[in-house]
């Protein structure tokens, strides 16, 4: 059983950000320090649900902070980037962190957000299409060409290349366990934030149509599911920190949906933190609850990977810190052998 980090770098207002960057950072080092896998990172804009719209400076200085931690977006939103701009930062941060990226492509869960950029979003998909095929190209070659409905490059030489060969590891974000296809069939790995029955139905679609491409069954790549995590000596000091972060949190994810008088696409999030804890998207109690309902979700759903939200809202280092310290501590040490 191998652990991660998802974090949307949400803003409560309740330090500066310099201070907010500077405590991330610290949190990432512990991440490090206590054997994470990966850092999955969200990009958003304009609002305060993410304060790293540009997820590649973040995740620079968080190479020189760490040296074991894999980091990467979750996702990048493709249809904002121009692709030969994205590629060239790809090869460099790989290059730079030692071979530790790891990349997340999606086309942007948020209409507002593209549209602020002059795009529109159900075109958002064909230019993703066509971005990650000229970006996983680009990636494996000395001299680019290519033809698409958005881009057109002609003989560009590329002296740049990544570390990790052929490419950096691929990832998805998967809300519909039905869209397990795509992702099956290119062999990306995947993180869902759905209750278990769901993530249940993802792993056994992606597992299915990982059997159909021909590919063998000890060779699937990391199937994760993401949980809020808080975890504190008591249940009852957990679930007070939790309460009170998880609303922070969800008025930071509402805020564009809000101002603009939309409902949220394909997601819904309760309005507490009681709700996710009754669907077992959030998890809080002492080491040993939090273990053992780790592990019930786990053997339940058919992953392979956990992720860990151990940031968001307005929790802060010190309680955060906590969680990562008790995980460490008392929770990793007794589920790593879990397969």
């Amino acid at each position: 059983m191998e652990f991660g980090i998802f974090d949307h770098m949400d803003f409560s207002g309740a330090e500066t950000l310099s201070e907010f960057y500077e405590n991330r950072l610290k949190l990432a080092e512990l991440y490090d320090e206590i054997g994470i896998h990966a850092y999955h990172l969200a990009e958003h804009h304009a609002t305060p649900l993410g304060m790293a719209p540009s997820p590649n400076v973040f995740l620079s200085a968080m190479a020189q902070r760490t040296k074991r931690l894999r980091f990467g977006p979750l996702v990048y939103c493709l249809p904002l980037y121009h692709p030969i701009r994205l590629l060239e930062e790809i090869c460099m941060l790989d290059q730079m962190s030692g071979g530790r990226l790891e990349m997340g492509f999606g086309r942007g869960i948020s209409p507002i957000e593209l549209g602020y950029y002059g795009l529109d979003y159900e075109e958002g998909r064909s230019m993703y299409q066509e971005i990650f095929e000229l970006i996983t190209q680009g990636l494996t070659k000395e001299t680019l060409t290519f033809r698409g409905e958005h881009f057109n490059v002609n003989q560009m030489p590329l002296p740049l290349s990544p570390l990790q060969k052929p490419h950096p590891p691929l990832w998805y974000g998967l809300a519909n366990p039905g869209a397990t296809s795509w992702p099956a069939q290119n062999g990306l790995n995947v993180i869902t934030n759905q209750p278990v029955e769901r993530v249940l139905e993802m792993t056994t679609n992606y597992k299915m149509e990982w059997a159909n491409a021909g590919r063998a069954s000890d060779q699937l790549p990391r199937l994760g599911m993401t949980r809020y995590l808080v975890i504190a000596e008591s249940e009852e000091a957990a679930l007070q920190s939790a309460r009170r972060a998880y609303p922070v949190w969800r008025k930071s994810f509402m805020a564009l949906w809000d101002l603009h008088g939309r409902d949220p696409i394909g997601v819904h999030y309760s309005e507490t933190f009681d709700g996710i804890l009754e669907t077992g998207q959030g998890i809080a109690g002492t080491p040993t609850q939090v273990r053992d309902e780790i592990a019930r979700q786990y053997n339940e759903s058919g992953v392979n990977y956990f992720v860990c939200r151990f940031a968001f809202g307005d929790l802060t280092l010190d309680e955060s810190g906590l969680s990562i310290k008790l995980f460490a501590e008392r929770v990793m040490p007794e589920l790593s052998g879990l397969v």
